[in-house]
């Protein structure tokens, strides 16, 4: 009997695959389940950001950030309000500093959530993500009543944030807290133990720490692998030095490691959340949220609505801009995917001389 030669498939995923999660097209070539090969193509979502900003001041800047990673958009936010922080030489208020890391931590919740919970539901189980989207309600009605939206918060500024909390909104992040971590451990019993979820996910997509730093992995992607790198503990910023947390890594570098330090980092950030809840309710936690410099910091609305020269600067600021010395400085924050990193070029104008964003 002749064996027949068995060809490769070749198959086209995306760009609108349902398993992909974004805009992205690769053509794979498969043996079986195994994939040999793969052409990515990229630029589907390619808006030219990095450009729009060289011609927007830095406050109108801002809101572009909220859009490069629509699930978590805080965080952005934070890396570009600390480059140009360092430009200006400023330091943020105490309690404006919990405000940030309280928010960047609900941000990495909403970003693990979606990550595990349609990881599970690529691979057939359908009750994670209905679960986790509960949880993710949640979450982004705190977003809405910190900032006024859901989604593109614009919420941070430069030497702050934009307004102040509601004043029951500590309590109710706090009551939200515990039974979270009970949702975290129902998830835990559901997936983690599951022969058909470790069927698809242990020793596939393995990433030894070798290759993970020479292709410049970051985040969960070289935790995963088995090294301990996080910016939140190897270049603390903001009030991340006075924070307790670990930082959880796996040792295979597979899917299911991956999943496994998304799951405690939930848990590590719930940990964080409730230190800054604690310290905002302190004397230490007291005071302004953003620096008092009417030439970088916009008005309040309230104070518009009762003053013309407040309405003045508001103008002023978000037309003119302010000017930031010249000089070029890079600044990184631990988002939920990974260094999210801007430098930032300063010709001593009112807008970037350019901005690289590495994300």
């Amino acid at each position: 009997m002749v064996e027949a030669a068995v060809r490769n498939f070749t198959i086209n995923f995306g760009p609108q695959h349902p398993s992909a999660h974004g805009v992205l097209r690769l053509v794979l070539e498969l043996d079986g389940e195994i994939v040999e090969r793969a052409d990515p193509h990229i630029g589907l979502l390619h808006r030219g950001t990095e450009k729009l900003i060289e011609h927007k001041n830095y406050l109108q800047a801002l809101p572009y950030f909220d859009r490069l990673d629509y699930v978590a958009p805080m965080n952005q936010e934070h890396a570009f309000c600390l480059a140009a922080e360092k430009l200006l030489d400023i330091t943020v208020p105490k309690r404006g500093q919990l405000v940030r890391v309280l928010f960047c931590e609900i941000g990495r919740l909403l970003s693990h959530l979606l990550n595990v919970t349609t990881q599970a539901m690529d691979i057939g189980a359908l009750t994670p993500p209905l679960w986790g989207f509960a949880e993710r309600e949640k979450l982004m009605v705190f977003y809405e009543r910190a900032s006024g939206a859901r989604m593109h918060a614009n919420y941070f500024r430069i030497g702050g944030v934009h307004q102040d909390l509601p004043a029951k909104l500590l309590d109710d992040i706090w009551a939200f807290c515990d039974p979270f971590l009970k949702v975290c451990d129902n998830l835990d019993d559901l997936l983690t133990g599951s022969r058909i979820f470790k069927q698809r996910n242990v020793d596939v997509g393995v990433i030894g720490l070798d290759d993970a730093w020479r292709w410049g992995f970051s985040g969960v992607m070289v935790r995963g692998s088995g090294a301990a790198w996080d910016l939140r503990k190897a270049q603390p910023y903001e009030c991340y030095p006075d924070m307790d947390f670990d930082i959880p890594v796996g040792k295979n570098g597979d899917c299911y490691d991956r999943y496994l330090v998304r799951m405690e980092e939930m848990r590590q950030s719930v940990r964080i959340m409730k230190q800054c809840l604690e310290k905002l309710r302190s004397p230490e936690g007291q005071g302004p949220v953003a620096i008092p410099n009417q030439k970088i910091t916009p008005p309040r609305r309230a104070t518009m609505k009762r003053s013309m020269e407040a309405t003045i600067q508001h103008f002023k600021l978000y037309t003119e801009g302010h000017r930031v010395p010249a000089g070029e400085v890079y600044a990184a924050v631990e988002a939920p995917k990974g260094e999210f990193g801007v430098y930032l070029v300063s010709d001593g104008g009112n807008v970037p001389y350019r901005c690289k964003i590495r994300a």
